[in-house]
């Protein structure tokens, strides 16, 4: 397995953030992981927006269908995480607010 700072994992990086487009982003995640890894990516960011809103674990596992503790993992990353969650948050909704306004 890579090491998170590992040449490799650094080219990773830099090829998603040089992405243009959500169709890229799609291709590219459609031949790099399984399709239960990019499900499972997407119920931690949509957990992730939901306890920034201020949902309830309960809820949010009703809701996007993943155990509380997968919630407790994605709060501590939301708290104490390297802000990575937090950074996405505030520029997707910065820019959808730009997008309806």
């Amino acid at each position: 397995m890579a090491h998170p700072d590992s040449e490799s994992v650094k080219r990773l990086y830099r090829v998603i953030a040089a992405l243009q487009t959500p169709e890229a982003c799609a291709a590219l995640f459609e031949d790099l992981c399984t399709i239960r890894e990019i499900e499972d990516m997407a119920q931690r960011l949509d957990a992730a927006f939901l306890l920034a809103k201020g949902d309830n674990y309960q809820s949010i596992s009703k809701q996007v269908g993943i155990s509380t503790a997968t919630i407790s993992r994605v709060s501590r990353c939301l708290r104490y995480g390297s802000g990575g969650y937090r950074d996405v948050i505030g520029a997707f909704e910065a820019k959808e607010e730009d997008d309806d306004g």
